[in-house]
């Protein structure tokens, strides 16, 4: 399943993510790990690409981004929990739409292996002005705090955005992805 995810989103300091949480009080948290790949030589990331398989309580998924002039073209590919695991475990990616794509975009998908993981705490819900998610990440001795609204319209998204950024007291500061966040803490970046 292909999908155009245009979002944008701000870091929050730990005060910020606690006046959220009470907006957010009734959505059920979800926790999800993002496990990520790439080869030893990062190929994906300099194709500009990047590869997670996401695990639930009860399900995952696999899903490759590729950035497009505005936003990243996702390619969404449901697995069962236990080949999710088998594949982390293994590094061994099965042939499928996805692995096709990375092979298409001139990366062999034999080269790539699981590199780490990312686990956040999500609430998520539909808003008048798109779909926002409340996010609590841990990683490699590392807790942050994150706000993503994914929207349609990238000009009015931006704008309904930073609306809710002021009418809530939050400064915008910068987020990288979660990939990349995570990336940051590896010594080989």
């Amino acid at each position: 399943m292909e999908h155009l995810e245009i979002e944008y989103k701000t870091l929050l300091t730990k005060d910020e993510y606690k006046r959220l949480s009470f907006q957010f009080s009734h959505v059920s948290p979800v926790i999800q790990t993002n496990y990520y790949f790439d080869s030893e030589n990062f190929d994906l990331k300099s194709h500009r690409m990047s590869l997670r398989i996401r695990t639930f309580a009860d399900r995952a998924e696999m899903t490759l981004k590729i950035p497009k002039e505005v936003g990243n073209l996702e390619h969404n590919l449901d697995i069962e929990l236990e080949q999710a695991k088998d594949i982390i475990k293994s590094g061994q990616l099965p042939d499928n739409t996805i692995t096709r794509l990375i092979q298409d975009n001139g990366v062999n998908p034999s080269s790539v292996r699981c590199f780490g993981f990312l686990t956040t705490t999500r609430r998520e819900t539909q808003t008048a002005i798109g779909l926002m998610a409340l996010d609590s990440n841990q990683y490699a001795n590392t807790k942050d705090f994150e706000l993503e609204l994914e929207v349609t319209d990238p000009e009015k998204g931006k704008k309904d955005f930073e609306q809710f950024l002021a009418a809530n007291k939050i400064s915008f500061k910068y987020a990288k992805s979660k990939v990349a966040r995570f990336s940051a803490t590896l010594k080989q970046f």
